[in-house]
């Protein structure tokens, strides 16, 4: 049941937009089969898995055999040779005891799996994110590029009038060819995140990764439950350690008292020639029950107080994570807001710039525009759409922090 809720785990984008939510999904689904770092976990868990049944056996017979060089002579024959068997059996509870610590071990090593399959849900929505920022960019520099050709043209149209000088369309080149540069750049960057994007699903990377044209900051936020944290994989993992540990000392209690065995000799012996008597080569057998009593147990007590440590240890180290989970989450909620703050802010002057850009597009009808003014303009609008994009980036960044601590 754990698992099957680990791989349905969903990001913000699911409750945003259901079209490239389904695509995000399939693309976090394909991640959890093929990532090497999950399927280095799950064989990490199967293979401790496996060591019960290393502890649940008992310790090896004894056998022995040996032969009378000097053949001793009893009242009713030379002994020849010797054959014993022996067996040594723990104390009762003994390999329970070690079956519940290997399995305390094996439920601490899968929150490795369902931490790393968090982590790597969270890897995949942010790279997701940063591909479409990157993208929603590149398209904006495109449509800027476009509208300084547009402002070119008027331009050229001016300086034929005599309303414009040649300098004024240098300018409007100049500002296209820097915003170029600048989407020529982000499609480098964009190949660089691609290929973080394709390793993390463990493919070859040069697939190409297609993005959501268009991601909008929802009207009201999810619901969140900081409850949760409190039972947070990366926490809950300090429990099962803490856990494993109390069976540690546990299973130390049983190692530390006495082991029975049981044993068998059988002495082979020769008939006395010449006698005639009922036990004449009679061989003997003879049971043997043993113990073995651990008198110097220092090393027990010593363990016992390492146990103890190491409970106390985890204890402290398990506040020391939820004090900084608190602290992400903590700052994931505030910098979501200030996205939200951000996006608002951006949209209000991104509209009064686009008025602005109109009043002087009018001002050309009656031959007084203002190339500069038109230039400033363009770099504010051009601010004002690459602050909306990082504002909703940041936004679900952040909204994917929230989800990888509280669900």
């Amino acid at each position: 049941m754990k698992y099957i809720k680990t791989v349905f785990f969903l990001f913000s984008i699911l409750f945003c937009l259901k079209g490239n939510a389904q695509q995000l999904e399939t693309l976090i689904n394909e991640a959890l089969e093929n990532n090497p770092e999950i399927q280095k976990f799950e064989l990490q868990y199967k293979r401790v898995s496996e060591k019960v049944n290393e502890v649940i056996t008992i310790p090896n017979t004894e056998f022995g055999v040996g032969y009378f060089v000097s053949e001793p002579e009893t009242r009713t024959g030379a002994q020849r040779f010797k054959v014993s068997a022996k067996q040594m059996l723990p104390w009762f509870g003994t390999i329970t005891s070690r079956e519940d610590y290997v399995t305390a071990l094996a439920d601490a090593k899968y929150e490795d799996i369902v931490i790393a399959k968090r982590k790597l849900m969270a890897s995949v929505s942010q790279s997701y994110y940063n591909l479409y920022a990157n993208k929603a960019k590149q398209d904006v520099l495109g449509q800027n590029i476009q509208l300084l050709k547009t402002y070119e043209t008027l331009a050229l149209t001016s300086v034929e009038v005599g309303k414009a000088s040649a300098v004024d369309v240098l300018r409007l080149q100049m500002r296209q060819n820097d915003l170029q540069q600048l989407k020529d750049v982000l499609q480098q960057q964009f190949l660089a995140e691609q290929t973080n994007f394709n390793n993390l699903l463990n493919r070859d990377n040069a697939i190409e990764v297609s993005v959501i044209d268009s991601l909008t900051i929802p009207i009201e936020d999810f619901e969140i439950n900081t409850e949760n944290l409190s039972v947070h994989p990366e926490l809950v993992k300090f429990d099962k350690l803490y856990q494993s540990v109390e069976k540690s000392e546990f299973l130390n209690q049983k190692e530390s008292s006495p082991m029975i065995g049981f044993g068998l000799d059988y002495i082979n012996v020769e008939e006395r020639p010449g006698m005639n008597f009922s036990d004449n080569g009679k061989d003997i057998v003879m049971p043997m029950v043993s113990v073995s009593i651990p008198i110097f147990n220092n090393k027990y007590k010593s363990i016992s107080k390492q146990n103890k440590l190491e409970q106390q240890e985890i204890y402290y180290q398990k506040q020391e994570r939820l004090n900084s989970l608190k602290t992400v989450l903590d700052k994931a909620l505030n910098e979501r807001i200030s996205a939200r703050i951000s996006h608002k802010t951006a949209t209000k002057n991104l509209k009064q710039a686009r008025d602005a850009e109109q009043i002087l597009i009018k001002s050309y009808e009656t031959g007084t525009i203002n190339f500069n003014d038109i230039l400033d303009i363009q770099e504010l609008q051009l601010k004002f759409q690459i602050n909306q994009i990082e504002s909703v980036k940041n936004f679900y960044v952040q909204s994917s922090i929230i989800n990888y601590l509280t669900n």
